[in-house]
């Protein structure tokens, strides 16, 4: 145990100077490449971290753009709808306006076709009744009536009727 507490000086010298032989080829075979190799992956590290970040910036900007890009196109196609509805109630407008017109078309000709009608059955009631008339008459006369006759006879019936004597 003595020689612990005691040890040699050639011993202590040799082991120093093995000590410092050790660290120096630890120095420049084993920590210089060590320690540049760290510091390579640190600033590949950084490096990496740095494009991460412009990444992540490069993603935000894009995705505020598409945002902004949805939001106008949400708008268009509010307008394109709104644009839409509109021309939509404009043509139902303008169909229901044709159809009305049509429609007022079609009974102003229907009544004209009914006034026509009732001109045309009223004449040719008329002509019915004088002949009716006429042939009554003649019977009762027991003589016949020429045409220049007749026609005078009804052109007085007529214009009788219409004076409103002919219910005498």
């Amino acid at each position: 145990m003595d020689q612990l507490l005691n040890p040699d000086k050639g011993l202590i010298l040799w082991t120093i100077m093995s000590f410092l032989i050790l660290v120096g080829l630890m120095k420049a075979f084993a920590w210089g490449p060590l320690l540049h190799a760290i510091e390579d992956r640190e600033a590949g590290m950084r490096s990496e971290r740095e494009k991460a970040e412009a990444a992540r910036k490069d993603a935000e900007r894009i995705q505020r753009e598409l945002e902004a890009r949805l939001a106008l196109a949400a708008d268009e196609a509010k307008g394109i709808i709104a644009k839409a509805g509109q021309e939509g109630e404009a043509l139902r407008s303008r169909l229901k306006a044709d159809a009305e017109a049509e429609a007022r078309a079609l009974l102003e000709k229907t009544r004209a076709q009914l006034d026509e009608d009732k001109r045309r059955i009223v004449s040719d009631l008329r002509k019915e009744v004088s002949e009716l008339s006429l042939a009554a008459a003649e019977r009762l006369v027991k003589k016949s009536v020429d045409a220049g006759t007749q026609k005078a006879v009804m052109d007085q019936f007529f214009s009788d009727m219409a004076a409103g004597k002919g219910k005498n």
